[in-house]
């Protein structure tokens, strides 16, 4: 980062074994480009003592052990490693293909979606599906993803009355953001249509699917297809698509 960038960023003490690096308060790919960068950086360092690390959408929280580092200690490492050139360090970017069956039972609201939007469900399909969108963090439930870059076309309200049970694999739309739901919970976001993949897993070695800095791809499927996977899914036979590319 650039003398200018590294002062615009403030490193905070939470409690007595975590410190919070925030960014400048605004959600944008360039924001969270250097967050994951920094996480990058720091995993690469094996500082000893550094537990964990959760980014969110403008700040970078540092789970350590107190008994191995101190907080002087790792405020210093961390200070170094910020002046870095962070940028320069993710070459390429994982994208995720997350198969979709739109509509029916799958998606109740996307016709309302469609509605809000003064265009055909088609349209709400082709849309959606058109682009990658930026993992900027996860939370809410274990693996789920908050996403960036919907289209402005689909914004959609959340439910007025949120529902009290929605299905693991619902994709939804609340507001500007659209997501994953890895687990069945309340909520109250407009569900457009369902994904087969389990994207948090407790069984798996790594049981979230993705990481916050990677990016997802939804592919319109099928109910044959949706069946077909699920089934795969369901017999730990099936691998998710990911493609890598190189950072423009």
């Amino acid at each position: 980062m650039t003398e200018k960038q590294v002062e615009e960023v403030k490193i905070l003490p939470e409690g007595d074994s975590a410190i919070l690096i925030e960014f400048p308060k605004a959600i944008s790919p360039e924001i969270n480009r250097k967050i994951t960068s920094l996480a990058y950086l720091i995993k690469e360092q094996h500082i000893e003592g550094v537990m964990d690390m959760i980014p969110a959408f403008c700040s970078l929280l540092i789970h350590y052990d107190p008994r191995v580092i101190t907080y002087g200690k790792l405020l210093n490492r961390v200070n170094k490693i910020m002046k870095l050139n962070v940028d320069t360090k993710l070459k390429t970017k994982k994208i995720y293909e997350i198969p979709v069956c739109y509509g029916g039972e799958h998606g109740p609201d996307l016709e309302f979606v469609a509605k809000n939007a003064d265009i055909s469900v088609e349209e709400v399909i082709k849309i959606h599906s058109s682009k990658d969108y930026l993992i900027y963090m996860l939370g809410f439930l274990p693996g789920f993803s908050y996403l960036g870059g919907l289209d402005e076309k689909i914004h959609t309200p959340r439910l007025a009355n949120p529902r009290i049970k929605i299905p693991a694999g619902s994709v939804g739309i609340g507001g500007a953001q659209t997501g994953i739901y890895p687990l069945e919970s309340p909520g109250g976001w407009q569900l457009i249509g369902k994904t087969p993949v389990k994207t948090y897993n407790p069984d798996r070695k790594t049981p979230i699917l993705f990481e916050a800095g990677d990016f997802i791809r939804f592919v319109s499927i099928s109910q044959e297809e949706y069946e077909k996977i699920e089934k795969e899914v369901n017999e730990d036979k099936y691998e998710c698509v990911v493609y890598t590319e190189e950072v423009k």
